[in-house]
């Protein structure tokens, strides 16, 4: 069995369920925070819908610098499923058509010429499922503290039993 193989019904799981909360995101509620000091329900919503294009450019490149980045604006909903749906899409494509030696090849985070950390893309790959995974968290208690039903994650849920 290849790395990708391996890697895909995780991928495939963990997707599926960033996307039951991503849709129940309330558009209206875009610019809320639950602390000044933390991202808007919008950003964070971005955030998570863009996360899985990082993968799809983690097996395509060598690198990704933060230099470039966009920054955030206030999505609807429906955008940023869209998004999410495409970045998931061409992320599994990307994982489907990696070869195993792909795994290996050294890549970078990089912030204009500064190079945070290098590492194999492999794990770089498992770290942006992890991040996801993290930042998805916080959508679920954003979602909560708006009195947004939770879908299952891992488990049943106070609002979805088993």
């Amino acid at each position: 069995m290849s790395l990708a193989e391996m890697l895909l019904p995780e991928f495939d799981q963990e997707m599926a369920t960033t996307r039951k909360l991503v849709e129940r995101v309330p558009s209206d509620k875009g610019s809320w925070k639950p602390h000044p000091k933390s991202f808007s329900l919008g950003h964070l919503t971005q955030l998570v819908s863009s996360m899985p294009g990082w993968i799809t450019t983690t097996l395509r490149k060598t690198e990704i610098n933060l230099a470039g980045s966009p920054g955030y604006s206030l999505e609807t909903t429906e955008t940023l499923l869209g998004q999410f749906d495409k970045h998931v899409s061409e992320a599994r494509a990307a994982l489907e058509t990696s070869a195993d030696s792909d795994f290996s090849v050294p890549w970078s985070l990089k912030r204009g010429e500064q190079v945070l950390f290098t590492t194999p893309r492999g794990a770089a790959v498992r770290m942006h499922i992890n991040h996801l995974i993290h930042h998805r968290g916080q959508l679920s208690v954003y979602l909560r503290l708006n009195d947004v039903a939770l879908p299952s994650i891992y488990g049943p849920t106070a609002d979805e039993p088993w």
